[in-house]
């Protein structure tokens, strides 16, 4: 049973992380590429403002330049880091589906698995973007810790909550299902005072509506593949 439950995973992630690359590259990738445009315009006015600083004054100023941080060159190099990172994140996910799987005296295949893909879309993605709305590069965020502590908060009442909803029977249970759901939005994320940013807000949300809509895609193929390819190797 392990066997086939890796198996389904390994499959799973490597086809689903490979697609939703290819998908990415028509939807979030393009949008992410306009946002760099606006950082590096900023950050080609800051180095101006340097420069005058200098020739006004005829000395330097004691603010060290930061180091220019690697990252993958445009093209193929960036698209072969983007689609290593989305197997690998596809290939945990996938885990936890087959892993679901073999817990759920139920019949798998693949439309089973698109079922249990849209849970894990409505866990992993829809529920913490109701609080905290995927970010693209420029946007002001409020500190990392804080996102993330909230993030998992909302990723495990959902799940908590689903499950007491559709594997507990009776109306007390959908009912603190529902509460505890609702739960991290009613405490709240975390944000800043004000928002703002580099990029405008019109690109911002359109890479969120991008992020969701591609995340609720991914999530319907690693259902559907890891339902199918369970399917056929414990069958």
């Amino acid at each position: 049973m392990f066997k086939a439950i890796f198996t389904a995973a390994l499959l799973t992630g490597l086809l689903g992380g490979v697609a939703i690359s290819l998908v990415q590259e028509l939807t979030t990738t393009p949008l992410i590429f306009q946002a760099e445009e606006y950082e590096s315009a900023d950050a080609s006015y800051g180095q101006f403002k340097m420069a005058s600083y200098i020739l006004a004054h005829g000395e330097e100023t004691h603010v060290a330049a930061g180091e220019e941080q690697w990252a993958p060159e445009n093209g193929i190099e960036r698209f072969a880091y983007t689609a290593l990172a989305n197997i690998l994140l596809g290939v945990g996910f996938a885990l936890l589906l087959t892993a679901s799987y073999s817990m759920q005296s139920g019949k798998i295949n693949g439309r089973t698995g698109v079922i249990w893909g849209m849970a894990g879309f409505a866990i992993f993605t829809l529920s913490p973007s109701l609080g905290l709305a995927p970010e693209i590069p420029g946007s002001m965020a409020a500190e990392l810790a804080e996102r993330q502590s909230w993030w998992l908060a909302a990723a495990a009442s959902t799940a908590l909550g689903l499950w007491l909803m559709i594997f507990r029977k009776g109306a007390l249970f959908c009912t603190v299902g529902l509460i505890v759901i609702a739960l991290p939005h009613a405490i709240g994320a975390p944000h800043l005072e004000e928002f703002g940013g580099l990029v405008p807000a019109e690109l911002a949300g359109q890479f969120a509506a991008a992020s969701i809509v591609t995340g609720a895609i991914f999530w319907v193929m690693l259902g559907w593949l890891s339902g199918s390819l369970y399917q056929r190797h414990t069958g």
